[in-house]
């Protein structure tokens, strides 16, 4: 039964309510949350809201994009520099959900914009009770936090013109979970891959980097032939799933296209 909600405005207020309640359940925009808490059958007696804490800044230096984990997802579709991402943003949720739903949110919901900060390789600050570190979000994604941790920022180096790619298979437009995601940096030097990044969503219980894809990708002319081949080498790192979305044999066949409809075009893409 939920008892008490602590609203923080700093840091070091955080550290005391994460001290005072190390069970706390944390609460940004909500959209994960409260429709457990409005259920009713749930064990949070505690939530510790992070709306005041100054965590929802989204700036710009040298290139590096920083984010706060507050942040609402609708605010990076407000930023030019951000502009890359703008089907990634279209392609969360509704317009009302992504006035309310959080960088921070998505990232943990393993949804597309952690597939996104997967490719971007970008780093994550997190603060426990008594210190801060660094590391990287896909390190996080796959090990988690510890108890009493909170990522604060994430940030990335703004890719070059044109090396972003992405793609999103989903039932319906809105609000419909992933069947294939795909983000992607693709740097070319001269027609030729130079270590790419790409990332995938929707094929196993968290992101996942396609390293077996870059693998034969990397150094090779950028062409149709050259992504089909690589494409089918997604297979060896995806554990796909059923639900009420797709099979996790739909998933399975359908992870090459989308890798050849996010890195070619949706012309090259289809089988």
């Amino acid at each position: 039964m939920l008892q008490a909600v602590v609203t923080p405005t700093s840091l070091g207020d955080l550290r005391k309510a994460l001290k005072l309640a190390p069970k706390a359940t944390l609460v940004a925009g909500g959209t994960l949350v409260m429709p457990i808490i409005n259920e009713g059958a749930h064990g949070i007696s505690t939530l510790v809201s992070l709306s005041k804490l100054g965590i929802d800044a989204v700036s710009f230096k040298k290139g590096i994009a920083t984010i706060g984990a507050a942040a609402p997802i609708a605010e990076l579709a407000r930023h030019s520099e951000l502009k890359f991402l703008s089907a990634v943003i279209d392609s969360i949720g509704s317009p009302t959900l992504r006035n309310m739903a959080t960088v921070g949110g998505n990232l943990f919901a393993y949804g597309d914009l952690a597939v996104c900060l997967v490719a971007l390789d970008a780093t994550a600050i997190v603060v426990n009770a008594k210190s801060k570190r660094s590391a990287p979000v896909e390190e996080i994604i796959k090990k988690g936090v510890k108890a009493g941790e909170l990522v604060t920022h994430v940030s990335f180096a703004i890719p070059k013109p044109g090396t972003f790619k992405y793609a999103k298979a989903s039932r319906r437009a809105l609000n419909s979970a992933s069947i294939v995601t795909v983000a992607a940096i693709i740097p070319l030097v001269k027609g030729m891959v130079a270590d790419c990044r790409i990332a995938l969503g929707g094929v196993a219980a968290k992101p996942v980097r396609a390293k077996s894809v870059e693998k034969l990708l990397n150094a090779k002319l950028f062409d149709e032939k050259t992504v089909r081949a690589a494409a089918a080498a997604a297979a060896k790192e995806i554990a796909p799933f059923t639900d009420a979305y797709a099979s996790a044999w739909y998933r399975a066949r359908v992870t090459p296209v989308h890798i050849c409809r996010a890195l070619l075009g949706d012309a090259a893409g289809k089988s």
